[in-house]
């Protein structure tokens, strides 16, 4: 097992129009003002950006994120990454009753030192860490869709 390789999925309900939840998603500059560990992003140019974030554990993590594919009548967003973590990530849009769902996929290899060294005894706190940053995002973009 690579102890430095992990795959996520997040799924999250939101009581809001897919193509609303679709636009919030593709203006990743925007993620800092309701997704509160995204701390940075910094564009490079139309299709990629610098993102900087942080979660419960001291640590940041910063990586380019290029995007790959945007299809918003199949309501994804893809891009690659590249940095502290190396890999793709994913969001697909669907409706789903009154509101949709958001569904994020991310596969990606950890690249920060720190991280590397800590792989083994760090893997459950990591990914509980990724747990508690994806469940503050759905909250936090979920309070913004509602105060617009």
């Amino acid at each position: 097992m690579d102890w430095n390789h992990y795959r996520f999925l997040s799924v999250w309900p939101l009581p809001a129009p897919p193509a609303a939840v679709y636009d919030a998603l593709m203006r990743a500059e925007e993620y800092p003002r309701w997704w509160r560990q995204v701390r940075r992003v910094d564009r490079v140019d139309d299709t990629s950006g610098v993102i900087h974030i942080r979660s419960l554990l001291p640590y940041d993590m910063t990586f380019t994120a290029r995007e790959v594919r945007r299809d918003p009548a199949a309501g994804v967003l893809e891009a690659v990454v590249s940095g502290d973590i190396e890999g793709w990530a994913r969001w697909t849009v669907a409706p789903d009753g009154p509101g949709c769902v958001a569904r994020y996929e991310q596969v990606v290899d950890v690249g920060k030192p720190l991280l590397r060294r800590l792989a083994v005894p760090g893997r459950p706190v990591f990914r509980a860490n990724h747990w508690l940053m994806m469940r503050a995002g759905r909250r936090g973009l979920a309070a913004h869709l509602e105060a617009v």
